[in-house]
Protein backbone atom coordinates (compact mmCIF):
# COMPACT_ATOMS: atom_id res chain seq x y z
CA UNK A 1 0.00 0.00 0.00
CA UNK A 2 2.94 2.28 0.94
CA UNK A 3 4.61 1.61 -2.13
CA UNK A 4 1.30 2.45 -4.83
CA UNK A 5 0.94 5.85 -2.62
CA UNK A 6 4.26 6.86 -3.46
CA UNK A 7 3.87 6.15 -6.69
CA UNK A 8 0.93 8.27 -7.51
CA UNK A 9 3.04 10.60 -5.06
CA UNK A 10 6.21 10.72 -7.40
CA UNK A 11 3.99 10.23 -10.93
CA UNK A 12 5.41 6.54 -11.45
CA UNK A 13 2.11 4.87 -13.32
CA UNK A 14 4.05 2.74 -14.18
CA UNK A 15 4.39 0.75 -11.06
CA UNK A 16 0.36 1.73 -10.15
CA UNK A 17 -0.20 -0.02 -13.33
CA UNK A 18 2.20 -3.16 -12.61
CA UNK A 19 0.58 -3.37 -9.25
CA UNK A 20 -2.78 -3.43 -10.47
CA UNK A 21 -4.54 -7.01 -10.39
CA UNK A 22 -5.47 -8.21 -13.87
CA UNK A 23 -8.97 -9.14 -12.93
CA UNK A 24 -9.76 -5.73 -11.17
CA UNK A 25 -11.85 -3.20 -12.07
CA UNK A 26 -9.14 -0.66 -12.40
CA UNK A 27 -6.65 -2.51 -14.86
CA UNK A 28 -7.33 -1.05 -18.48
CA UNK A 29 -6.65 -3.19 -21.38
CA UNK A 30 -5.76 0.74 -23.06
CA UNK A 31 -2.20 0.65 -21.12
CA UNK A 32 -1.41 4.57 -23.45
CA UNK A 33 -4.71 6.02 -21.76
CA UNK A 34 -4.82 4.33 -18.47
CA UNK A 35 -0.99 5.76 -18.01
CA UNK A 36 -1.85 8.99 -18.91
CA UNK A 37 -4.91 9.22 -16.92
CA UNK A 38 -2.84 8.16 -13.87
CA UNK A 39 -0.38 11.03 -14.54
CA UNK A 40 -3.21 13.57 -14.66
CA UNK A 41 -4.06 12.67 -11.53
CA UNK A 42 -0.66 12.29 -9.95
CA UNK A 43 0.66 15.63 -11.58
CA UNK A 44 -2.81 17.51 -10.12
CA UNK A 45 -2.42 16.09 -6.63
CA UNK A 46 -0.60 17.23 -4.16
CA UNK A 47 0.14 14.19 -1.39
CA UNK A 48 0.66 15.02 1.78
CA UNK A 49 0.05 12.10 3.95
CA UNK A 50 -0.52 8.69 4.31
CA UNK A 51 -2.13 6.61 7.29
CA UNK A 52 -2.37 3.26 7.81
CA UNK A 53 -4.97 2.30 10.40
CA UNK A 54 -5.49 -1.52 10.37
CA UNK A 55 -4.15 -4.52 8.09
CA UNK A 56 -5.33 -7.70 7.80
CA UNK A 57 -4.80 -10.65 5.53
CA UNK A 58 -5.48 -9.22 2.55
CA UNK A 59 -6.69 -5.18 3.24
CA UNK A 60 -5.34 -2.75 4.66
CA UNK A 61 -7.55 0.37 5.51
CA UNK A 62 -5.43 4.09 5.55
CA UNK A 63 -6.27 7.25 5.36
CA UNK A 64 -4.99 9.53 2.37
CA UNK A 65 -4.31 13.13 3.36
CA UNK A 66 -4.77 14.94 -0.77
CA UNK A 67 -5.30 18.26 -1.71
CA UNK A 68 -6.56 19.14 -5.80
CA UNK A 69 -6.37 22.61 -6.50
CA UNK A 70 -5.66 23.91 -2.12
CA UNK A 71 -9.26 21.92 -2.40
CA UNK A 72 -9.28 19.05 0.72
CA UNK A 73 -10.31 15.18 -1.22
CA UNK A 74 -8.80 12.98 1.48
CA UNK A 75 -10.56 10.09 1.67
CA UNK A 76 -10.39 6.67 3.83
CA UNK A 77 -10.43 3.37 2.35
CA UNK A 78 -10.29 -0.52 2.77
CA UNK A 79 -8.14 -2.15 -0.23
CA UNK A 80 -7.83 -5.53 -1.17
CA UNK A 81 -5.40 -7.02 -1.99
CA UNK A 82 -4.24 -10.53 -3.40
CA UNK A 83 -0.42 -12.53 -3.45
CA UNK A 84 -0.12 -14.51 -6.61
CA UNK A 85 3.25 -16.00 -6.89
CA UNK A 86 5.00 -14.34 -4.33
CA UNK A 87 3.78 -10.55 -5.72
CA UNK A 88 1.26 -8.75 -4.05
CA UNK A 89 -1.61 -6.78 -6.10
CA UNK A 90 -3.88 -4.14 -5.81
CA UNK A 91 -7.88 -5.60 -6.35
CA UNK A 92 -10.50 -3.75 -5.27
CA UNK A 93 -11.85 -1.36 -2.79
CA UNK A 94 -13.59 -3.37 -0.32
CA UNK A 95 -17.26 -2.29 -0.87
CA UNK A 96 -18.19 -0.97 2.97
CA UNK A 97 -14.81 1.42 2.75
CA UNK A 98 -15.63 5.32 3.00
CA UNK A 99 -15.29 8.54 0.84
CA UNK A 100 -14.25 6.74 -2.35
CA UNK A 101 -12.06 8.07 -5.11
CA UNK A 102 -10.08 6.33 -7.86
CA UNK A 103 -8.12 6.54 -10.62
Amino acid sequence: MRSRYSAYALNKPNYIMQTTHPASPHWRANQEIWREELQAFSTGTQFVALTILAVDVETVTFRATLLENSRDVSFTERSLFRQEDGRWWYVDVVKESLNQKHV
